[in-house]
């Protein structure tokens, strides 16, 4: 089962509520693996503390002009939407750092000037925390192709276990690209103003990609109650519920997890798992 850790907007418990499911199955016997998603700021290998065995370059493609080849006729420059490639007299400049790899330029130009090169996007690292599979992808900075490296940490995963994914905040293309294909989206929030804005908008994403998904509510005694009655009006169960204790928030901020800290928890993320699981065969 492919479970996706997702929420509205960052600071919601995202990554505590991923890294202290798949410790929770791990640690009962079951195959999982964590896959970091949020390539732009990944952290959970702070609190798993993975043992990284390999690291892989992630490259995509760029357009290289053969000026040999090349006439100025200007047709790449008026299909990339992003300006990745112009043409100022007569003459194409690329800018490799805008291009979203769609690979139009090359398929429009009639003299067949233009051809592809890789660029470093980024890396992804693999490895192991205590029998758990881990992996990760690191963006480079300057690079904005989050998507095509969320694609290649996706598609190096094993298929044979359960797989947790921390998805980067928000509703944006990383997300979208993180999200698909999963069984379920668990969406992380917080009962605040902010938290409620930002959790409507990701259930209209899950709600339109047609995925199964429930609510966890972190933090769940501040603030007010808007959360639960949206939930309630809008028929979304909430299958989880941690409150604003300091012991949890001392722990996180050393790197440590809530069912190291809190043992007990543990038994509340095994459930977790068994109400996701239900709910997502019922769907």
């Amino acid at each position: 089962m492919k479970i996706a850790i997702a929420s509205g907007k960052g600071g919601t418990g995202k990554t505590t509520i991923a890294t202290n499911l798949a410790v929770s199955l791990s640690n009962s016997g079951q195959q999982v693996q964590y896959l970091d998603c949020d390539a732009e700021e990944p952290n959970g290998h702070i609190f798993l503390k993975p043992e990284v065995e390999t690291s892989e370059d992630v490259t995509v493609g760029v357009p290289e002009v053969d000026m040999d080849k090349c006439t100025g006729c200007g047709k790449c420059g008026q299909l990339c939407q992003y300006s990745a490639i112009i043409c100022l007299k007569d003459k194409p400049m690329v800018f490799e750092q805008l291009c979203h790899s769609c690979g139009g330029c090359m398929a429009v130009c009639p003299e067949n000037a233009i051809s592809e090169k890789q660029r470093k996007i980024g890396i992804a690292e693999f490895g192991k925390s205590n029998g758990l599979y881990f992996s990760h992808g690191k963006l480079d900075i300057g690079a904005i192709q989050t998507p095509a490296l969320i694609k290649y940490v996706k598609n190096k995963a094993i298929n044979d276990c359960i797989t947790v994914l921390d998805v980067p905040p928000g509703t944006s293309c990383p997300v979208i690209e993180a999200i698909k294909g999963s069984d379920f989206v668990l969406l992380v929030t917080e009962p605040t103003p902010f938290g409620l804005n930002d959790l409507e908008l990701a259930v209209g994403m899950v709600r339109e990609l047609k995925l199964p998904f429930a609510v966890a509510i972190n933090r769940s005694d501040i603030g007010d109650d808007a959360v639960v009655k949206y939930c309630q009006k809008e028929s979304i169960k909430i299958i989880l519920e941690i409150p604003n204790d300091r012991k949890i928030a001392e722990s996180y901020s050393r790197g440590i997890m809530i069912v190291e800290a809190i043992p007990e928890y543990k038994s509340k993320f095994l459930k977790l798992y068994e109400d996701v699981k239900r709910m997502g065969e019922n769907n």
